[in-house]
């Protein structure tokens, strides 16, 4: 609908995309009755627009809208291959169409009302909230809103990078990939001077799979460098282009920074995704705390508590993200020695679980202890020198 006055709702979700989606999604599988509901955005999102790999036990109830599922996945660098046994883990690949779909399925047994338009300004009053449009019209009074929009950091990080790639969605006309193989990271791609570069693969069956370039590092790349070097990966891979067709392309752009994401900018409004600190500094990625954040909110509005997740990474692991950052930034450990240690030191499931934000502190020490002794040690010594003078400055 086209909001003409202010609707009354108890949540609104401000934002439909992926968190927003999760959230619809956890509200109808937790049960959630009686509660009204409205969703601002003036696009509605459907179709495959995106593609999440995440890793988790199998048995969920996303395994229904999985494309494909891997329990080894191959980690190759220079010195060579390992393939690691992810067991009782797996990797998974979600593409976004399924989750939309579920998303609006929510919606209706929700009977949630939809407002096609954009959001501007939020004002809290501490008892409601009143979302208004970028003229400044009343669109929703809300008890509470979830805002998934897109926000800079509260201040600017001391490191400041981007994950940011491009990926083929490869067809062929006789079996080319291997299905139950995929390929976490490739480090053999040309490693950038300031920065680290990988390939992927994703196959979902034996003819299609997702073929993609990234890059973690300061500055983007044209289209031409993208074109370029998903090219030179798909030669490495020994793939032959002529013989393959580009079904889709996905791009995407993603902030690796030690500055903060203020989640809780009023009482009654809380930031989701990347904005409310969903995506980790180090890696960029974000699914799995987004998954988290909306089963939060729904078992907290199912039991009659504000929906207030918890932080999306314990402290601790933020500190230890903006060390690597700052030793990866200033070139005291080299992106491919970094992640060719983490993985040859610690256990597959130690590594997919610190990289989630859910191990104990005692595997946090010991993944601490396989990353180089000296760099990281001046780049702890550089990183609290560089607190120090932003608390002086503030």
């Amino acid at each position: 609908m086209h909001a003409s006055s202010a609707v009354d709702v108890d949540l609104a979700l401000v934002g439909g995309g992926g968190a927003a989606s999760l959230v619809l999604a956890a509200l109808d599988r937790h049960g959630v009755s009686g509660l009204r509901v409205a969703v601002v955005d003036p696009v509605h999102k459907r179709g495959q627009d995106r593609t999440w790999a995440f890793w988790g036990l199998p048995g969920d109830d996303l395994d229904p809208l999985l494309s494909a599922s891997w329990s080894r996945v191959d980690v190759v660098t220079p010195a060579g291959r390992r393939v690691l046994s992810l067991d009782p883990l797996r990797y998974a690949m979600l593409r976004s169409a399924p989750v939309y779909d579920r998303a609006a399925e929510a919606e209706r047994r929700l009977d949630a009302v939809r407002i096609s338009a954009p959001a501007g300004e939020l004002r809290d009053d501490g008892d409601r909230v009143v979302v208004r449009d970028p003229d400044g019209r009343d669109l929703v009074r809300a008890g509470w809103v979830l805002d998934s929009r897109p926000r800079r950091p509260k201040r600017p990080g001391r490191t400041s990078w981007l994950q940011h790639f491009r990926g083929w969605w490869l067809a062929a006309d006789r079996p080319t990939f291997d299905p139950q193989r995929a390929v976490l990271m490739d480090f053999r791609t040309p490693q950038p001077q300031r920065g680290v570069s990988f390939g992927y693969v994703l196959p979902v069956d034996d003819r299609f799979a997702l073929v993609e370039y990234t890059e973690f590092g300061p500055a983007l790349l044209d289209d031409a460098g993208y074109d370029a070097a998903l090219r030179a990966y798909a030669d490495l891979l020994g793939l032959d282009l002529t013989a393959l067709r580009v079904r889709e392309v996905e791009d995407g752009v993603i902030p690796m920074t030690d500055g903060p994401f203020e989640s809780r900018p009023s009482p009654r409004v809380v930031r989701l995704g990347t904005a409310g600190g969903a995506t980790r500094p180090s890696t960029g990625f974000t699914f799995s705390a987004m998954l988290r954040q909306a089963d939060q909110v729904a078992r907290a509005l199912a039991a009659g508590r504000p929906p207030v997740p918890a932080p999306a990474y314990p402290g601790r692991h933020l500190w230890m993200d903006a060390v690597a950052l700052r030793a990866l930034d200033r070139g005291h450990v080299g992106g491919v020695e970094f992640f060719e240690r983490l993985f040859d030191r610690n256990p597959p499931e130690r590594v997919l679980r610190f990289l989630d934000g859910v191990t104990s502190p005692a595997e946090d020490l010991a993944v601490m202890r396989s990353s180089p002794l000296l760099p990281m040690t001046g780049a702890v010594l550089g990183d609290a020198a560089g607190r120090l003078r932003a608390r002086l400055r503030r």
